[in-house]
């Protein structure tokens, strides 16, 4: 399939990938997958160890989903949502409301968690010109923060390497600390920090609540900023300090969402129930483009009207609702249920921990990150005194993909090495691809490093 390869550096730009190291080198095409494991044009074989970009929940050709699918190309692919409706929508957006946090009664579709978090934006923002209070238009953010890559997304992102060339387009926000900083994570002083970062909300609310819509987080874990997690307690106290401020709470669960914490959302492990959640990523079980906003029939009803009173919310798309990712989406949430799969994550969650134990003993591994099978490693050229290798070491990138040689795709975020694998995964799977992991740090860091050129991140 060299020919697929040729074709693809003729005509394909890739994301977050530097195109011209890429087309330099040889690259992997998937012809297949099956389970956890993806296949390519030679026939080899692969654990999806970041579950395809964290979407896959089930594994690959998981029947049900496939059947689902199918008997629903043999209804209809696709019809609008302006001015219709139907049924696999209207089936799932029950199933959403019955599965989230209680008091979000009302589901609004989009495409993925980027339109999902700019429906929540927008979808705030109006609310309060509803309501009359016209001064609150502004959002916090944590530093570091990641929801999408469009314009109002990256607004409220805080990622500098990824949003600092789009200042000149980004509308102002308001960031705070983040309690997953860096300094908290190498240190372990998280419950400190979060007590800390808090506290600076409640500061700013204090004085500027009359001006502030909402504040979006990341609840448990900040993502893209390296598997950054949150300390026992903050997420919980948020909510309280946005409540008592009157600030809608914004709940960015496309990453953390479907099981990825070890509960369906990572909202429940406080109790919190955020006045806006943003669903994506594992919703059709990594199948197809789905995402879903959800909210309170308080924020719902502010936006009802005579039709001259101009009230509606006027954002929508093309595949708004699309009965092709509904239904595949409907099968995913049977499944949940029907093989018991957050009350099977458990012993999965431990054995993860107990490799990743391990794994901090190695010379070159600062900091382990975990919450349920969201993982991090972060490599550092000295653990001890807190150095990191310097970014042209590539060293994240030069682990992934010795990985691959063991059979195990892999991504990194600079230098923390990330797994997240399908919650089908077993214990002893789990067990074989932080054991590759392991292996590829010490070849890396303990020999490579010191003695053969490194690759470049865009070689992922």
């Amino acid at each position: 399939m060299i020919d697929t390869e040729r074709k693809d550096k003729t005509f394909v730009w890739h994301p977050f990938t530097q195109m011209q190291d890429w087309a330099a080198r040889p690259q992997k095409v998937i012809a297949a997958a099956k389970g956890i494991k993806l296949i390519d044009t030679e026939g080899k074989e692969f654990y999806d160890g970041v579950s395809s970009l964290w979407v896959n929940i089930h594994g690959h050709q998981h029947s049900k989903i496939d059947q689902a699918i199918i008997e629903q190309l043999g209804k209809v692919a696709h019809t609008t949502m302006l001015g219709l409706s139907n049924i696999p929508a209207v089936e799932l957006a029950e199933q959403l409301v019955a599965v989230t946090p209680c008091g979000l009664n009302k589901v609004f579709y989009s495409d993925d968690g980027s339109t999902a978090v700019e429906v929540a934006l927008k979808m705030a923002f109006q609310y309060w010109q509803h309501k009359g209070k016209m001064k609150k238009q502004k959002f916090i953010s944590l530093q570091q923060a990641y929801h999408g890559d469009t314009v109002g997304t990256v607004s409220v992102g805080g990622i500098d390497l990824f949003h600092r060339v789009f200042k000149p387009l980004l509308f102002s926000t308001v960031q705070i600390p983040s309690p997953s900083c860096y300094h908290c994570q190498i240190h372990s002083e998280p419950a400190i920090c979060g007590l800390q970062c808090a506290a600076a909300l409640e500061a700013v609310l204090a004085e500027h609540h009359e001006e502030i819509a909402a504040m979006v987080i990341e609840p448990m874990v900040q993502a893209a900023a390296g598997m950054l997690m949150s300390p026992s307690g903050y997420l919980a106290k948020i909510r309280e300090i946005t409540r008592k401020y009157d600030v809608l709470l914004i709940a960015d669960e496309v990453a953390t969402g479907f099981g990825r914490t070890g509960k369906m959302f990572a909202c429940e492990h406080e109790g919190v129930e955020p006045d806006i959640m943003t669903l994506s990523k594992g919703i059709t079980g990594g199948y197809m483009p789905l995402a879903a906003t959800l909210t309170t029939d308080e924020i719902y009803q502010a936006f009802l009207g005579g039709y001259s009173e101009k009230k509606t919310f006027y954002h929508g798309h093309s595949y708004t609702g699309n009965p092709l990712a509904c239904a595949a989406a409907l099968a995913n949430l049977a499944i949940f249920k029907e093989e018991r799969v957050i009350e099977g994550l458990a012993p999965k969650i431990e054995a993860a921990a107990a490799k990743l134990k391990e794994m901090e003993a190695l010379t070159h591994v600062g900091s382990v990150r975990q919450c349920g099978l969201i993982i991090g490693i972060e490599l550092m050229q000295d653990k001890y005194c807190k150095i990191p290798y310097p970014w042209e070491a590539a060293s994240g990138a030069s682990v992934c993909c010795k990985a691959r040689e063991y059979g195990l795709i892999i991504r990194p975020i600079g230098d923390v090495i990330i797994c997240m694998p399908p919650l089908a995964s077993t214990v002893e799977e789990i067990e074989t691809m932080l054991e590759i992991i392991k292996r590829s740090i010490r070849e890396i860091t303990e020999t490579s490093m010191a003695t053969t050129a490194l690759v470049q991140p865009t070689d992922l």
